[in-house]
């Protein structure tokens, strides 16, 4: 739609007069004229041009902010969601629509621009980029949230007026107004029907980048499980996730929490969700003996913390060879003390490292270290065969992390894989030449795609026949309830793990522990 086409020409004879005739659109005050329900005679509003309303409530302008954050300079909505909340001091509620709001629209990006494009005549990267955000944020709460339609029309209009202007918010209102006229069904059902073939549709319904379903396909199938599973997969990403908590072992403990609302963690021993608000108010928290951290992230820290070293010899010293930003480590850490052992977490980049020494920092210090070292550099000879035990929780292109991280699934494409495969593949090289024999190393993506998992597992076992892969599914099934769905999946003489969202309630965390034969 057209700037050109965001007011039709009135009907009937213009006035300039007090007449209340039924043609005009406004009165000698210049307040414009509803249409009238059911019959009833046509009213004015009350508010004149310069009356209305030109400012935006605080919850949408916390979410349209962080919008523009993550568009214009690439930042994450987990991190900067948090800091608005803050800086425009939202009460519990606000903080929620905000953070709805936000998520979703992220989220829904695909879907709201299939809708857009069939509207705008033009391009949607030719829009203004803030404009763009306002109509995702209107869409939103069209197509997805308990909002009246009227109050998700008016109330971003404002939002637009306030931030962007009052000439572009004509545009959103015209565009918007369009959007209403459907439900998000029969918009599903129009998009779908041109779509090509079952992944085009299902990327439109589920809101994914076709590369990404296609991904996902072939990633269930790679691990064992049935493609049919697919659009629960896709959904799961959709879903809010809720806050898993952890209390890090001999050093905190989850009753504060339990008391303050959280409930007990349905997949393993001391881990906790919370649904209600702020969680830095959480007993602990703030301590840092009680930390935010996935279940998946939590199942795989003590998998490798758990499993018996093939030889049983010394178990003294650990390496968490990509570290940042510090939450297994800090599990690590914390085991490590009830261990008498000594952990080595390294992070390459300062800031990020900086977050790994406030992770540990409510373990004792004499436990635990941080490096700064690109973590290649410990598969040289000043590092071999120095520890028992190494995590290696490799980057990855966090296809296991899209429900937390929405705006990720729109910032990656298939060209990024082979680049973080090599790296992966790297790291995991320096890790098996640091430990020793008999050590185990850990080998972690947040990413279920095959390229990152099994087939780095299987080129490394091909690069080093003293490698062998231990029973990795029956190791992450001892950390979880004897009740929690099987993640193993065989690779030859040993068997890699695989979570995911749809299935355990966590991120598509992927686990493979190795060892170094004589």
């Amino acid at each position: 739609m057209s700037g050109q086409e965001q007011r039709g020409p009135s009907r009937g004879n213009q006035s300039h007069g007090g007449g209340s005739f039924d043609g005009q659109r406004r009165n000698d005050r210049g307040r414009t004229r509803n249409r009238g329900q059911g019959g009833s005679p046509r009213r004015y509003s009350q508010a004149t041009p310069g009356q209305r309303n030109r400012s935006a409530d605080p919850a949408r302008l916390v979410a349209f902010k962080t919008l523009r954050e993550v568009s214009a300079a690439d930042a994450y909505a987990n991190l900067v969601l948090p800091k608005m909340i803050r800086e425009y001091q939202l009460d519990r509620r606000d903080a929620g629509f905000a953070t709805e709001l936000a998520y979703g629209a992220l989220r829904g990006q695909g879907f709201y621009d299939a809708i857009l494009s069939t509207l705008v005549d033009r391009p949607l990267g030719e829009l203004d980029p803030a404009i763009l955000d306002a109509l995702r944020i209107g869409a939103h709460q069209l197509m997805a949230m308990r909002v009246p339609k009227h109050a998700a029309l008016d109330q971003t209009v404002s939002l637009a007026r306030a931030q962007i202007g009052a000439g572009p918010s004509g545009l959103i209102n015209a565009v918007l107004r369009r959007v209403s006229e459907r439900s998000a069904e029969e918009w599903t059902a129009q998009l779908t029907e041109a779509a090509e073939g079952e992944s085009g549709k299902l990327a439109i319904e589920h809101s994914h980048p076709e590369w990404i379903v296609r991904a996902l396909r072939g990633a269930l199938i790679a691990h064992g499980r049935d493609g049919s599973e697919l659009a629960s997969l896709l959904a799961a990403d959709n879903a809010a996730p809720v806050v898993n908590l952890v209390a890090l072992p001999g050093l905190g403990d989850l009753s504060g929490a339990l008391d303050a609302g959280a409930e007990a963690g349905e997949l393993l021993a001391d881990s906790a969700t919370y649904k209600h608000g702020d969680v830095a108010r959480v007993p602990g928290v703030r301590e840092g003996t009680v930390r935010v951290q996935d279940a998946g992230s939590q199942v795989m820290a003590r998998a490798l913390a758990n499993t018996a070293l093939p030889d049983g010899g010394e178990d003294r010293y650990w390496l968490d060879l990509c570290a940042g930003p510090g939450g297994k480590a800090a599990l690590l850490g914390a085991i490590a003390v009830q261990r008498d052992a000594r952990l080595t977490a390294n992070e390459p980049a300062a800031h990020r490292a900086r977050l790994v020494e406030n992770s540990l920092d409510a373990v004792p210090h004499d436990y635990w270290m941080v490096t700064e070292q690109d973590g290649r550099s410990y598969g040289g000879e000043e590092y071999a065969g120095d520890y028992d035990r190494i995590m290696v929780d490799a980057p990855c292109s966090g296809l296991g992390a899209l429900r937390r991280r929405p705006e990720s699934r729109w910032r990656k494409a298939p060209r990024d894989i082979p680049e973080l495969t090599s790296i992966q593949g790297e790291l995991l090289d320096a890790a098996f030449s640091a430990v020793r024999v008999g050590g185990v190393v850990g080998f972690v993506t947040c990413s279920p795609h095959q390229a990152e998992t099994r087939l780095v597992v299987e080129d490394f076992l091909k690069r080093h026949p003293d490698a062998r892969l231990l029973d990795t599914g029956a190791e992450v099934s001892k950390v979880m309830y004897p009740d929690a769905p099987a993640a193993g999946h065989e690779l030859g003489a040993g068997s890699t793990a695989q979570l995911w969202p749809h299935v355990h309630g966590t991120d598509a965390m992927f686990m493979a522990l190795l060892t170094k034969t004589a």
